[in-house]
């Protein structure tokens, strides 16, 4: 509000006031004194009345449904702990999860991406999901993404490792709001505090994270139950077909259409055709899809 609209508004409010101190009809007398304690006892009402027509509260801000930070259909071990610093972060773990992918655990924009060395955090992302939440992803192996850069469900955001205090590979995991640490919660349901717990993700599972489009020269191609040729057949998938791209993996190498690559694409529960027959508009991994 502009300074000569609030001098108006006090004018008129001692104004009013001023006519509401006189009885009906009989204007105060000029020259007699009005009680000095009810006046200023009245215009402070009058001021404080005003101001709270004026401040509107501001509403709670949601919270975003955060996701379990591993790619789709993955099960990792979260533990909490009291004496964990923060208290309400997660480490999670998994066997021989050096290098595993490390995904978005909502939409948000990478605000840092930095390297404490040898304590505290080391390697860590933080993202900022709006309306004062961030989270945290520490420990890290490698980075996959930068500063300023747009993730969503499934964005790989980096690699489990274990730089900084760590003592052995995980990720530390952090919700904050407001810069505080809270309780974690996953699809809006808080974690356990406190102990160990199994966490299954459906991070990135809907809809496919990218399309692809089979190209055999003519053959339908074999969809195989896991990452390479050794896995058993179960389907095929026409040649010109669009399919989506749920996540990505290594396996078993194989030369095709694009050239020789060993990585395998899902486009389903137990579904996985070679890389090297689709067309993804990248040579290697697709960025942005998570790894499987």
């Amino acid at each position: 509000m502009g300074r000569q609209r609030r001098r108006h508004q006090l004018h008129l409010w001692f104004r009013t006031l001023r006519l509401t101190l006189r009885p009906p009809h009989a204007p105060h007398p000029i020259g007699e004194p009005m009680h000095l304690k009810r006046v200023l006892g009245l215009a402070l009402a009058a001021v404080t009345v005003g101001a709270a027509v004026l401040v509107e509260a501001s509403p709670a801000l949601a919270a975003p449904t955060f996701k379990v930070p591993f790619p789709c259909n993955q099960v990792w071990s979260g533990q909490t702990r009291t004496n964990h610093s923060p208290a309400n972060a997660i480490d999670f773990n998994r066997t021989d999860d050096t290098g595993d992918p490390v995904v978005a655990s909502a939409p948000g924009t990478v605000d840092v991406v930095t390297n404490l060395g040898d304590t505290s955090y080391g390697k860590y992302v933080r993202i900022n999901h709006g309306s004062g939440y961030t989270t945290y992803y520490a420990h890290l192996n490698s980075f996959a993404v930068s500063v300023g850069q747009t993730v969503k469900y499934g964005t790989v955001i980096g690699y489990v490792g274990t730089t900084g205090g760590s003592t052995g590979p995980h990720l530390h995991y952090e919700q904050r709001s407001g810069g505080s640490a809270i309780q974690v919660k996953f699809n809006g349901v808080t974690a356990l505090y406190w102990g160990t717990k199994n966490y299954t993700s459906d991070n990135g599972c809907g809809g496919g994270a990218a399309q692809g489009t089979v190209n055999t020269a003519g053959s339908p191609l074999t969809v195989r139950s896991g990452p390479g040729t050794g896995y058993s057949s179960v389907g095929t998938v026409n040649d010109g077909a669009t399919v989506a791209i749920q996540c990505q993996t290594t396996g078993t190498t194989v030369t095709g259409t694009y050239g020789t690559s060993n990585i395998w694409d899902r486009i389903g529960s137990g579904r996985f055709i070679s890389d090297a027959y689709v067309y993804t508009g990248y040579d290697g991994f697709i960025p942005g899809v998570p790894r499987c």
